[in-house]
């Protein structure tokens, strides 16, 4: 049985405890990342780009068996970091579950706070474009 999001929330906010600086903060997001398998170039379009980011950053989802399953990509070491984040946490789950989420870790690890204002509008969109998906999927079922 897979994690719920608020498991996959806990053990984000579990990993962040070990640092406290946030250089190190920012390295474990740079990782998150890193761990996100490269977008092929026809999905880096127009449509996939979430708005609001001061860096590019694209975003798609499939549906998996009645699970949302996302992608994503961004041209910044920091967006794709924090976009890789938001995918731990929210993808593989039902597109109900995702959009009632209540994103409770970005605020426990401090994110927000550390972020630039433009950074912190961009994940805000990010977490707005991928509640639009689930909600979309919803509407279909």
């Amino acid at each position: 049985m897979s994690k719920t999001i608020n498991e996959q929330q806990d053990e984000v906010i579990e990993d962040f405890s070990l640092f406290d600086d946030w250089m190190d903060k920012y390295e474990q997001i740079i990782e998150f990342g890193k761990e996100l398998e490269p977008l092929e170039e026809d999905k880096k379009v127009e449509d996939n780009l979430v708005k609001g980011c001061q860096s590019k950053v694209w975003l798609i989802a499939e549906d998996e068996d009645g699970t949302l399953r996302f992608k994503a990509d961004s041209d910044a070491l920091i967006s794709k970091g924090i976009i890789g984040l938001l995918l731990k946490i929210l993808s593989g789950h039902k597109a109900e579950e995702i959009s009632n989420a209540e994103l409770y870790a970005l605020d426990e690890i401090g994110l927000k706070e550390h972020l630039s204002p433009n950074r912190a509008n961009g994940l805000a969109n990010m977490v707005k474009k991928i509640k639009m998906y689930a909600l979309a999927h919803q509407a279909k079922d």
